[in-house]
């Protein structure tokens, strides 16, 4: 069963602007799907996820564009970035001869940006559009209506009610749209993500990066999964994986620009002397987390020491879905202080000059001790607009003038 995808009114709107447009996401995540399910019906697809077309796109590109003239899909267009330059004279040779039938004409699908991103920074420059995707958002699943969150617009909405057993039931199968909406999802999860994690190894990272040891780099992954919520710390990750530290750098980096894995940096300004300047670390998809750190069903995990984590990962995941499927930059950051007893804010949303504080907490009640390190935010001498706790308690209330309750299940 298909589900709607939010990205779907952005992405359109911009097909009127620009010549090319690219999705990049995670493998899986439902790129290819959403692009074939929007596509008018003269609309071509070529995927170069086979070798023998990966070959001919790489031996001859103009042969292959010729072959497959606009308005076509282009599938996982990093196999061939030879591609690209071809492209560009296509689109700037039809800006010169119909300007007004030069849009829309290429849409691409990336599944990592090892090599992509650089190529299309260089080819393609001001001739092309760039969203990101990434597994199916909770207002997604539940149909309703999807805006980049702040906690003074946000709305309930529509959004069902959900028990705590069943939130962590959600986290635990993950978001992956093969998985999430299939009633089966639960029963071939396992399944699922072993097949998932081995494609990507032998895929993505073998074939697109230098990495040889796949050991070692499934090793690194299953270390950040178990980190994710956390600050980043390259000298732990490359000790518990046997790596150096550079190796433990360029392996986050490839996590990076495929999609599995974000970095939050701490909001620095007048007083960032007395800030920490260390990311945070956060796995982008909580199914796949649980399944890397061997929580083999959801009620142990709502139990365990790392529910926290999870819950965090889970929320900061949602937010920033909620602004890519807008098509809205987030500027995203964290607070950290360097007291003794650090004072820490889990997320700051940038917008317009102001400071949105979001706070974390898996929790059923509520209280203003969550919150207490707001006020924080006053040394930074900008203006602070409406706090959030997101949190397990089911009802959307105030805390005081300037923070509300927001239910992690309405995200």
């Amino acid at each position: 069963m298909y589900i709607k995808r939010s990205l779907g009114k952005p992405f359109l709107e911009a097909n009127h602007f620009f010549p090319a447009l690219l999705i990049t996401g995670a493998r899986q995540v439902g790129k290819t799907t959403f692009l074939r399910a929007i596509a008018e019906k003269e609309r071509r697809f070529v995927s170069l996820d086979a070798p023998d077309v990966q070959m001919r796109a790489k031996e001859d590109p103009r042969l292959f564009l010729a072959d497959n003239p606009p308005p076509v899909i282009i599938d996982e267009i990093q196999y061939a970035p030879e591609l690209l330059p071809y492209i560009k004279e296509i689109i700037d040779a039809r800006r010169h001869e119909d300007p007004e039938h030069a849009r829309g004409l290429y849409w691409l699908t990336g599944s990592q940006q090892f090599q992509l991103m650089k190529g299309v920074t260089e080819s393609l420059a001001g001739r092309i559009g760039i969203f990101t995707m990434y597994g199916l958002s909770n207002r997604e699943r539940n149909g309703q209506p999807e805006r980049a969150f702040l906690p003074e617009t946000f709305s309930l909405d529509n959004m069902p009610s959900k028990t705590p057993s069943e939130f962590f039931a959600a986290l635990w199968r993950g978001s992956y749209p093969e998985l999430a909406a299939s009633p089966d999802g639960d029963k071939f999860r396992t399944r699922f993500y072993q097949s998932y994690v081995r494609s990507y190894l032998d895929r993505d990272v073998s074939q697109l990066t230098q990495v040889a040891d796949q050991e070692k780099f499934y090793a690194f992954l299953k270390s950040v999964a178990a980190r994710s919520g956390q600050m980043l710390n390259y000298s732990d990750l490359a000790r518990d994986t046997g790596v150096s530290q550079p190796t433990a750098k360029n392996y986050l980096s490839i996590l990076q620009t495929s999609g599995i894995v974000k970095l939050l940096y701490p909001y620095r300004a007048s007083c960032a002397a007395a800030m920490v300047s260390t990311p945070k670390l956060y796995m982008l998809d909580t199914g796949l987390m649980a399944y890397l750190t061997e929580w083999t069903t959801p009620e142990v995990l709502a139990n365990g020491a790392a529910a926290g984590h999870f819950f965090e990962s889970w929320c900061f995941a949602e937010i920033l879905k909620s602004y890519a499927n807008a098509g809205v930059e987030a500027n995203f950051y964290y607070y950290r202080d360097k007291q003794r007893n650090p004072s820490e804010i889990d997320l700051l949303i940038k917008q317009n000059g102001t400071l949105y504080p979001v706070e974390f907490k898996k929790a059923a009640t509520i209280n203003k001790e969550a919150i207490r390190h707001f006020s924080k935010l006053a040394a930074f001498k900008q203006p602070i607009g409406v706090g959030a706790l997101v949190s397990l308690y089911p009802d959307m209330v105030s805390l005081s003038a300037e923070v509300k309750n927001i239910p992690a299940v309405a995200l």
